[in-house]
């Protein structure tokens, strides 16, 4: 299918710049506004127009978006349906780059980063919680990172829940999860509604990915992963890469995220960021090696 490009266009007095980014339902402009100057513009895909649930969605993310007000979230201006019918959601035009792509790029952040890193995402997080919204969609690729201010800001409610919602008011059946499957919570995995204990999870695995780059759980396929999740513990953090060892407190705290009962993890998103950035200050412990790697390495390994 070809994809679509608006580039040039005019929407509700947003002229569309260049396309920065495009999913399975929407496409992501810079866009120009006469009095607002550079932001963000979301459309979503001409063929779902007349999906009443893609719709519902589309709007509810931009109703969820701009209930939260904090620094770290990118801010919802307006959103609606030009009079040619496309919807869109105006956002504030945000600089930096996807964390994903810094992270493949610059390799594992040092302990003190990774833990502000976190800490940014979990004061958002925070917000939205206060604002009665659970994320169900948190990741890297969810998160947009400045490299010269290191500032991390949260963006995309599209699959976010009103954590009042009716059930009658779902957009999800029951027995289907939503989310990404490799940064989802394992109670999620039945459909079931989750509340904020599942977005502990998902910023434990962000934690996990800022400080190996590598994920919890190491799968051929989604179908093996999706079992994992379900039955086996994941990989403690300390034995993700052969080249990094970290304080016991620092694992300790993510591992505590990851906990697949949700009653075992921390109980804000906030306590995990300030157990994380409290762990970053311990000392490294020296490995367990036994008598002969004692002497290997006082003498070196022949």
């Amino acid at each position: 299918m070809q994809s679509e490009d608006l580039t040039g266009s005019v929407v509700a007095g947003y002229h569309l710049l260049e396309r920065v980014g495009e999913g399975g339902t929407a496409t992501v402009y810079r866009a120009q506004h006469p009095v607002r100057g550079v932001c963000a513009v979301k459309v979503l895909r001409s063929k779902l127009r007349g999906d009443r649930t893609a719709v519902q969605r589309f709007l509810r993310e931009a109703e969820y978006g701009s209930r939260v007000r904090h620094a770290g979230v990118v801010q919802t201006y307006e959103f609606g349906e030009d009079p040619a019918g496309i919807h869109y959601l105006a956002l504030e035009w945000a600089d930096g780059e996807i964390l994903a792509k810094f992270v493949h790029r610059s390799g594992p952040l040092a302990l003190p980063l990774a833990a502000t890193v976190v800490r940014q995402i979990a004061e958002s997080l925070a917000a939205a919680h206060a604002a009665g919204i659970i994320h169900r969609d948190l990741k890297p690729e969810n998160v947009i990172y400045d490299p010269r201010t290191q500032r991390a800001r949260l963006l995309d409610f599209g699959i976010a829940r009103d954590a009042d919602l009716a059930p009658a008011d779902r957009l999800t059946r029951t027995g289907f999860f939503v989310g990404t499957l490799q940064y989802v919570a394992p109670e999620a995995l039945s459909g079931e509604l989750v509340d904020e204990a599942a977005d502990i999870y998902s910023l434990a695995t962000i934690a996990y990915f800022l400080l190996t780059t590598q994920l919890p759980y190491v799968a051929r396929s989604p179908r093996e992963l999706f079992h994992q999740l379900l039955t086996q513990p994941p990989v403690p953090l300390g034995q993700a890469r052969r080249d990094l060892i970290f304080p016991r407190a620092v694992e300790e705290a993510v591992m505590r995220g990851l906990h697949r009962d949700p009653k075992r993890r921390q109980p804000t998103v906030l306590a995990l960021a300030e157990e994380l950035t409290a762990a970053t200050t311990q000392p490294l412990e020296a490995p367990r090696q036994g008598l002969l790697g004692s002497l290997k390495g006082l003498f070196g390994a022949r």
